[in-house]
């Protein structure tokens, strides 16, 4: 039993599709939701949150249009660095990164690789696109449109 937060009753559980709030464009598939039935309490439950981001990121990695805002601002976080942090990794001023996640003006084609580059080193192996995959990226600002399936031991993309 799940007891309500707020005020003890027991909370129904089940499964819902919910849009990602960091990433417009990305559905999350049978996420765990908690209703309370009583005060209409509710969480929204996400398991394994780190393989999320894993699976995140290698979607974002290897699409193969430009960086949306959205993506290097996501992109930065998985990293775990500040703008000021990522300014001194990619050699260009803090100001600049600012402006990446400000603006849904596309980066230079060698920014926007690099970003990729970093953030794929950060995945489990196995996980990041290919180096030949990162070659043919287009000049569209696309943003990522995927689904990804919640699993009993994590996340995957969905088919």
């Amino acid at each position: 039993m799940v007891a309500c937060v707020q005020c003890g009753s027991e909370m129904t559980i089940s499964r819902e599709d919910r849009a990602y709030a960091d990433l417009p464009g990305v559905t999350l598939r049978g996420v765990e939701v908690r209703r309370c039935p009583s005060c209409g309490e509710y969480e929204v439950v996400f398991q394994n949150l780190n393989r999320l981001h894993e699976v995140l990121t290698a979607a974002i990695v290897g699409k193969r249009t430009q960086l949306a805002r959205q993506e290097r601002h996501f992109l930065r976080n998985f990293l775990c660095w500040t703008e000021e942090e990522l300014a001194q990794h990619m050699g260009v001023p803090s100001e600049t990164v600012f402006a990446w996640e400000s603006s849904d003006a596309p980066v230079g084609p060698v920014a926007d690789r690099l970003l990729r580059l970093l953030a794929a080193r950060r995945l489990p192996h196995g996980n990041a696109p290919s180096d030949e995959m990162l070659t043919h990226i287009s000049e569209d600002v696309t943003p990522l449109h995927v689904e990804v399936q919640a699993q009993r031991d994590g996340w995957s993309e969905a088919a």
